[in-house]
């Protein structure tokens, strides 16, 4: 039998690794790209009157200050919300569960509301939140609906963090006596918060930018919301309404700039937050 050798080890090594790096390479090239054609054509609309100013005309021209308000209540809304939930559900599934049936269903549960389209939730919200509990279109109903978007991104990375967490953590806290409890509370929870963290990010992230999914719910009103049962009009919506409308594509550009600044600035905050309390949960 004939033994061809085709590529050597090395030369495999070398090809892959250039694969990959070509792969990581055009992922940030892409995000570069969209990002800085974003604010490339937005940025010139942005300024203190745009920012702090009331729309007019239906958005024609004036600013966006009362679609950034609105932005931010629903999306403290959804984090308020999931975060508890999520935590909650990881921590049952990962300390307390083990292995049967239900945790299995849970888990299923969370993987079919991550791959549900955000135009479903809509839906839902409009015949269960608007209709069926009586809210009507208001800050509340679409902070619920993107709380229950975000909550199977919290459970998830939630549920692989507490999972990292070394179990002689586990084993040290109960070898000095603490319960159970006080084991996760004081040790594998203050361990997880960056993990945990992380998943708070990805999951606020899609919801300050959703716009199908609170569209049917949140109303589309061009005032600042004073209270929950107010409607109002996110910057996901806002934007949708510019750019199909045909209202105003200077504006449109102007409103997905902001949301991009808005995101990255949330992102790069809470990120800096985490390292500081990971440098210092380690003794840096």
């Amino acid at each position: 039998m004939l033994n061809i050798k085709i590529m050597s080890p090395k030369m495999s090594q070398r090809i892959m690794k250039g694969v990959f790096w070509a792969s990581g390479i055009l992922t940030v090239i892409l995000l570069l790209v969209i990002i800085g054609y974003i604010l490339y054509k937005g940025l010139p609309v942005v300024n203190m009157s745009f920012i702090f100013s009331n729309p007019i005309d239906s958005g024609k021209s004036g600013g966006i200050f009362p679609m950034i308000v609105s932005s931010l209540y629903v999306t403290l809304i959804a984090v308020a919300v999931a975060t508890p939930l999520g935590v909650g559900a990881a921590v049952y599934l990962s300390e307390y569960a083990g292995e049967n049936n239900l945790v299995k269903l849970i888990r299923f549960g969370a993987e079919t509301l991550a791959s549900i389209p955000s135009i479903v939730y809509g839906l839902f919200g409009l015949a269960f939140f608007v209709v069926y509990l009586g809210l009507g279109w208001c800050v509340l109903s679409g902070g619920l609906i993107l709380a229950i978007m975000a909550l199977p991104t919290i459970l998830q990375v939630a549920e692989v963090s507490l999972e990292a967490v070394p179990a002689s953590y586990r084993e040290g806290s109960l070898a000095i006596g603490a319960t159970k409890w006080q084991t996760i509370y004081n040790v594998v929870l203050p361990a997880a918060v960056p993990g945990i963290t992380t998943g708070v990010i990805l999951g606020l992230a899609r919801a300050i930018s959703e716009a199908a999914a609170i569209m049917f719910a949140v109303g589309a009103a061009l005032s600042v919301p004073i209270s929950i049962f107010d409607p109002a009009r996110p910057l996901p919506l806002h934007l949708y309404i510019l750019a199909t409308e045909g209202i105003s594509l200077d504006n449109a550009y102007g409103t997905a700039a902001v949301l991009v600044l808005l995101v990255l600035v949330i992102t790069v905050v809470t990120n800096t937050l985490v390292e500081r309390y990971s440098k210092k949960m380690m003794g840096r």
